[in-house]
């Protein structure tokens, strides 16, 4: 949320259309020229007068300067009034002014036009500060406009070009805007179209009135209240709620997986044996699971949770998408994957080491017995089981459900540190417990950050095929399992969420 907005006037604020392009009209019959074609006309809709008219009919700068004072002849008194301020345009200013926000116009057109429009229109009362260009030509340049509009919004000390958005139709906002180190908001509303402010870089692009007023608005919420009035909180009842898909998940897991033994025990029984070598080996007391059947019914048993709960997560998914479209209008970079990708693999190795060399996967006989069971099976059932099935499923319960859900009534740290919590304490050992913690909150800081639940069960894959592969390498038994290299990946992850939290503060 930043709270110094600067608003360009024409195609922004208000739709000027009927007045500048009649006045158009006028100044170019006074040069003998009769232009019918109303888009030709609309396009001196944002820029500069006198470059529009050197730009799209090849006048000199004195042809140029002698059609700006024409068409002002008729603008003056009748073109400047031959407006209408959008629909939801005084509702959103009123609504921001009323949250704290401080409100500027920047406009290419002359000052003193724009601060008759604003008073004709009674908007004027809106805005701390307004800057347009002078009658004589000076500051006309959108950057000239947007910098000594910020200097007046900001009374001449340090400008804090972080908290500020310039928002217009045009690409000469956009451009303004760069020059001069702020963010962008194009409003597809006016005359620019997408295309244009796509290929003018423009930061984030909003359709509508109603749409620009929710992306300012961002984070501002009633005190107590979730953004749609509902009190915030976690009481009993929404407590409930949401472990009701836990106990679902866990209860089907378990009955699938109990169903499966029994299944293997009475194939057994039956003098099967050889056809269940696969899954079951001669033991003292009759038989021994293998790794590829505990790997199989652990596998089966996440489908299984995953399908209960598929349609509860989608829907909180989809929810948390619609709430928070607003937050990534703007594309991200491909380097800030990179930084992501950076910090997983970091975090997965740093951590890993960590807990091998500080001794507690030695001390922890639960993680021994189930890393034991993980790496008894082959490969490529291990791989898949616990590469791409248990990553999908656990990202549906912990990210799609507990998550999203708590993040609809309590602050988004905290939601992302209580969901981690339960995801380490899921894990029922010490050693993936403080892991599975410390991944579940990277995991769930590049959801909120990226916006994408995907790449939440992508960065949930990726870490545990890494984890799964190098298991599988002479390179667990070299000097690789060392503490400064434990050092190296650890500063990697912070490195990368240090780089990445630089570009956009998600919290």
């Amino acid at each position: 949320m930043k709270k110094y907005l600067l608003f360009d006037l024409d195609g922004t604020l208000t739709d000027p259309g009927v007045g500048i392009t009649a006045c158009v009209r006028y100044a170019l019959q006074s040069f003998g020229i009769e232009e019918t074609d109303q888009a030709k006309l609309e396009k001196f809709i944002g820029p500069p007068l006198q470059d529009s008219f050197m730009d799209f009919y090849d006048f000199d700068a004195e042809q140029a300067q002698a059609a700006v004072e024409k068409y002002r002849e008729r603008f003056q008194d009748t073109g400047i009034f031959e407006n209408e301020v959008y629909e939801g345009i005084p509702k959103m200013l009123h609504t921001l002014q009323s949250k704290g926000f401080f409100l500027a116009v920047a406009s290419s057109k002359p000052q003193v036009f724009v601060e008759r429009i604003l008073d004709h229109f009674d908007l004027r009362k809106y805005f701390k500060v307004v800057v347009g260009s002078e009658l004589d030509g000076t500051r006309s340049n959108k950057d000239e406009v947007v910098q000594e509009a910020l200097n007046r919004l900001f009374a001449y000390k340090p400008i804090q070009k972080g908290q500020v958005y310039m928002i217009g139709d045009r690409k000469f906002d956009v451009e303004g805007a760069r020059v001069l180190g702020v963010e962008s908001v194009g409003v597809t509303y006016g005359y620019g179209s997408m295309e244009e402010l796509k290929a003018a870089k423009a930061d984030y692009i909003v359709r509508s009135v109603e749409e620009l007023e929710k992306f300012l608005l961002r984070g501002v919420e009633e005190p107590g209240t979730d953004g749609e009035g509902e009190a915030k909180g976690l009481n009993l009842s929404r407590i409930w709620v949401m472990l009701y898909s836990f106990l679902i998940f866990m209860v089907v897991r378990s009955i699938i997986v109990q169903a499966f033994d029994l299944i293997c025990v009475a194939l057994w029984s039956s003098n099967l044996q050889q056809a269940l070598d696969v899954f079951m080996v001669e033991g003292k007391e009759g038989f021994t699971f293998t790794g590829n059947q505990i790997v199989l019914k652990s596998a089966l048993g996440f489908v299984g949770g995953a399908l209960a709960i598929r349609k509860n997560a989608k829907l909180l998914i989809q929810k948390t998408a619609e709430d928070t479209k607003l937050n990534f209008l703007r594309k991200e970079e491909v380097s800030s994957y990179l930084l992501l990708a950076g910090a997983s693999i970091g975090a997965v190795l740093g951590l890993n080491l960590l807990l091998e060399l500080s001794g507690i996967v030695d001390n922890s006989a639960a993680y021994q017995a189930t890393a034991a069971d993980q790496y008894s099976a082959s490969f490529l059932l291990g791989l898949i089981g616990y590469g791409v099935i248990s990553p999908i499923a656990e990202e549906l319960l912990f990210r799609g459900i507990i998550h999203n859900y708590m993040r609809r009534f309590i602050d988004v740290k905290m939601a992302l540190l209580l969901s981690s919590a339960l995801f380490g304490i899921y894990h029922m050992n010490p050693v993936q417990g403080i892991y599975g913690f410390l991944m579940g909150c990277l995991i769930a800081y590049a959801y909120e950050y990226f916006g994408e639940f995907k790449l939440a069960v992508a960065v949930h894959m990726a870490s545990n095929i890494l984890v799964y592969c190098l298991s599988y390498t002479p390179i667990v038994n070299t000097a690789f399992v060392s503490w400064p290299v434990c050092i190296v990946f650890g500063a990697l992850a912070v490195g990368c969420l240090w780089s990445l939290n630089k570009r956009k503060n998600v919290f």
